[in-house]
């Protein structure tokens, strides 16, 4: 079958023509003047194809890259020293499971200040606690006291109630200054949490760059580079693949795509149409569109490219003629129409 390509016409006939012209007298053409005495020009041949209408179903070869589904860089969120770190290049890890321990000295001073703070509020408290129920007991022993004319005065029973409300405004006064302390060391004991380093989720170290008694911190941190460890996720992929505008139409998310890469010559992978961009990249006139790929057995890689049998559908009918037919310039692409015997670009 010949190959055809699609324009845009909607006519029926196109024309092709070469034409050889001669530059200067020739014996050939002093014997076609003698057989055409008249003088007349003979009119130039040409051949013409029809165009075919027809629905658009085709496969072509779009390049693409495989990516992990998921990626992370493992920073510490506190300065600390390395302690242990119990994963390398090619480990498998899984959500939860701790990957380093670090040490940070002021933390172990910061948490021995913090609980000596809760320790002395508690004492406190307590202390004035026990003034408090020796005081209102005092108040009471008073009180039952006055019911007998004479036996307490008025001055002593309103001394005796003052220092019982005192005591309760500074009981409640110590209680709080004890929750505050309590809540200072939970501050630091959820910071010492962050010297564990666990795995954000199932997947592979990567890269490993640091070593027990390193010193690393935040990321953006001085003298802070690259990550402790980086993992990925590689049971699932993302297929990525730049889609050429003139090939985006008639996909949808769901649809099935075959692809090839070149670990594995003459076998074929297959992703789903998971995530459309739908926006056009206007300095590459293509269409981010992700796959996603299975890859439970692990044998497909992150950053491996790809050739991708990326199926073409049209919802309409498409014109289609023979390639030899279509004419491309700098300026142009068209095919010469034949209309009223007459030749015209389109």
């Amino acid at each position: 079958m010949k190959r055809v390509t699609l324009v845009r016409s909607i006519e029926l006939l196109v024309a092709t023509a070469t034409l050889a012209a001669s530059c200067g007298p020739s014996r050939d053409g002093a014997t076609a003047a003698a057989n055409n005495p008249t003088g007349a020009a003979k009119a130039p041949t040409v051949e013409v194809v029809r165009v075919v209408s027809q629905r658009l179903n085709i496969t072509v070869r779009l390049p693409g890259e495989l990516w992990p589904y998921e990626v992370v860089a493992m920073y510490p969120k506190v300065t600390g020293f390395v302690d242990w770190i119990g994963v390398d290049r090619g480990s498998r890890v899984r959500t939860g499971q701790l990957i380093a321990r670090l040490v940070a000295p002021e933390m172990i001073s910061q948490r021995a200040e913090a609980q000596a703070k809760v320790q002395s509020a508690e004492a406190q408290r307590v202390e004035a606690e026990a003034k408090l129920a020796a005081d209102e007991s005092t108040y009471q022993r008073l009180m039952g006291a006055a019911a007998t004319p004479g036996v307490v005065s008025g001055n002593d029973l309103e001394v005796a109630q003052k220092t019982a409300e005192a005591d309760r405004s500074r009981v409640k006064a110590l209680e709080g200054s004890e929750n505050a302390a309590k809540q200072a060391l939970r501050s630091v004991q959820e910071i010492e949490e962050y010297l564990r380093i666990t795995a954000p989720f199932d997947g592979v170290v990567t890269e490993r760059n640091v070593h027990p008694g390193a010193l690393v911190g935040p990321a953006g941190a001085p003298g802070v580079a690259a990550p402790m460890v980086r993992i990925q996720t590689i049971a699932r992929l993302r297929l990525a693949i730049p889609v050429p505008e003139t090939y985006v139409a008639g996909i949808s998310e769901g649809d099935k795509v075959a692809f090839t890469v070149p670990p594995f010559p003459g076998e074929t992978f297959a992703g789903t149409v998971a995530r459309i961009a739908h926006a056009v990249d206007v300095k590459t006139r293509t269409m981010p569109v992700e796959l996603d790929v299975a890859n439970a057995l692990g044998r497909l890689a992150p950053g491996t490219f790809s050739e991708v049998l990326w199926p073409v559908r049209r919802p309409t009918p498409t014109l289609f003629v023979q390639a030899s037919a279509v004419t491309k310039t700098t300026e142009r692409t068209f095919v010469i129409r034949v209309k009223g015997a007459k030749a015209e670009w389109v």
